[in-house]
């Protein structure tokens, strides 16, 4: 958490308990689901919850602004966001029940009440959003195609609607080979642990 609030200063009072809630109820759900590695637990904050966050470093979300996790595993990276962002609306999805059910979980115990979860592959999914977030699902030339049609064509926000992909490793060579139009930001810019080094936030759109 000390990095947390290192990073984001301005956090209030309710977006810091919900973020402190965030290992207690991680670590009692993964002991019965595992969403997050065993060994990983103990990093919750660094590895997963300030991960997701770097997304919050590229872009502010407006109020109103809709956002569809796709691939969202136990709820990274729209739970953390969402919690930063409570006017925005978040639609987090997976197609494993038992990863929605520990997502529904920590939302309705953090009282979220802008997330939903839905059991769905990308390739169900039919709503338009502003933005589609994600982190290392599959490849980009596979990922990019399944989402396209569920981004709106009307921004609101600083940046232009599409993708915000969280990657590590060649992330240039993926993105070439998806033919689209980008920008890169090295995580490693918003954040000096190591562990950040060759991470990006990857914003795609059209």
């Amino acid at each position: 958490m000390d990095a947390i609030r290192k990073y984001f200063p301005d956090l209030n009072d309710l977006q810091l308990q919900q973020l402190e809630q965030l290992k207690s109820l991680y670590t009692e759900w993964n002991s019965r689901i595992n969403v997050v590695s065993r060994k990983d637990i103990e990093h919750i904050y660094l590895h997963h919850v300030l991960h997701s966050l770097a997304i919050a470093k590229v872009v502010r979300f407006v109020p109103g602004t809709r956002i569809l996790d796709v691939g969202t595993g136990g709820g990274f990276p729209g739970i953390p966001l969402a919690i930063l962002f409570p006017e925005a609306s978040f639609t987090l999805v997976d197609s494993i029940a038992k990863k929605i059910k520990v997502v529904s979980e920590v939302a309705q115990a953090l009282d979220l009440k802008n997330v939903q979860a839905a059991v769905k592959r990308a390739e169900q999914i039919r709503e338009l959003y502003d933005f589609v977030i994600s982190r290392a699902v599959t490849q980009l030339p596979v990922f990019v195609p399944w989402v396209a049609k569920n981004i709106s064509g009307r921004s609101t926000n600083e940046i232009k609607n599409g993708i915000l992909y969280l990657k590590g490793g060649d992330v240039e060579t993926e993105l070439t080979a998806a033919n689209v139009l980008y920008e890169l930001y090295p995580v490693s810019a918003f954040f000096e642990e190591e562990f950040f080094k060759e991470k990006y936030v990857v914003h795609i759109y059209r």
